[in-house]
């Protein structure tokens, strides 16, 4: 019987719903995530809110506090799913290298037969045009393919990943062209949640000291709040950072990758189209559609058509 080609994946994603759910292999790490995001979020409504309901003189105050907490809340959930549970721009490995880039060595005469006598090799780079500008493109041993611009392999889905930024073990996913936007929304949508749950929990703790005189007493009175107050307030230091370093990222059309490999070499970066396109390019252009379909079947590999004796010396490519 014929397979899928998700069940016969060579990279170690972890796929749900016959394919059309795609994980990295930490997809576990997503569930202390979730925890992370709902169960304040439950501790809020549960207490904090409640609190607020009879400091207004009015009732729909704190139940439009409530909705918003609740509605921002599944806001955030599902980019977090859009971010994790998708194919993040997966470049498809070939089943054996290409041969249109095989060269030899001149100097070595050919056969009888008309073959090369050398071992066949492929260039560990070669160039391409980006923008005007020639830039070097690597050949990736485990995928088998010439990486397209700004690709790089993930060590940790072992898949090579258009535009790729990062390994976000939080998302459980790589993060690269098809699910950067999500994740930057992600991340800037978590650090407004946090901002709002710590003004609401500082409002109830300002109305607890006002009925009990010190802030000890309103400390011991609503622990809840002084909890998601520091709780809050840590996650924001994270998430707010991380949303000023990929706002930057953004504007100058960087990955975080790109930064961190090449911050102390003075190279010019070939992708800057001015900082209003860049954002442009990042919030305003159509996803692109995924080059792999889990759920096809497979089709047959066609055989490869040089000699047995001429295939590529890996260590030499």
């Amino acid at each position: 019987m014929p397979k899928r080609v998700y069940q016969v994946w060579k990279g170690r994603n972890i796929f749900f719903i016959k394919g059309r759910l795609m994980f990295g292999p930490d997809v576990r790490l997503l569930v202390i995530t979730l925890l992370l995001i709902v169960v304040p979020i439950v501790i809020f409504c549960t207490n904090v809110a409640i609190n607020l309901l009879h400091e207004f003189p009015t009732y729909n105050v704190v139940y439009v506090i409530q909705a918003v907490t609740i509605l921002f809340t599944i806001y955030v959930l599902v980019l977090l799913f859009l971010t994790s549970a998708r194919d993040p721009g997966i470049v498809p490995r070939n089943s054996h290298p290409p041969e249109e880039e095989i060269c030899y060595d001149s100097s070595v005469p050919v056969n009888a037969s008309g073959r090369h006598t050398s071992t066949p090799r492929l260039p560990h780079t070669k160039e391409v045009f980006v923008n005007g500008f020639s830039i070097k493109v690597k050949y990736c041993n485990t995928c088998m393919i010439y990486c397209p611009p700004r690709c790089s392999h993930c060590s940790v889905c072992d898949n090579c990943v258009e535009r790729f930024d990062h390994h976000c073990f939080w998302m459980g996913q790589c993060i690269g062209l098809r699910n950067y936007r999500y994740f930057f929304l992600l991340v800037s949508s978590s650090a407004l949640l946090c901002i709002f749950i710590f003004a609401m929990s500082a409002l109830n703790i300002k109305f607890v000291m006002d009925d009990h005189g010190t802030l000890w007493k309103a400390m011991k009175e609503s622990p809840a709040s002084i909890i998601l107050m520091v709780y809050s307030f840590i996650f924001l230091l994270f998430t707010g950072s991380l949303t000023c370093f990929h706002l930057y990222l953004i504007g100058r059309n960087k990955t975080t990758y790109e930064n961190s490999r090449y911050r102390a070499v003075n190279r010019q970066n070939v992708y800057d189209r001015g900082c209003f396109r860049n954002f442009l390019e990042v919030f305003c252009t159509k996803t692109k559609s995924s080059r792999n379909n889990f759920q096809a079947y497979v089709q047959e590999e066609t055989p490869m058509r040089i000699a047995r004796e001429e295939k590529i010396d890996d260590s030499e490519g």
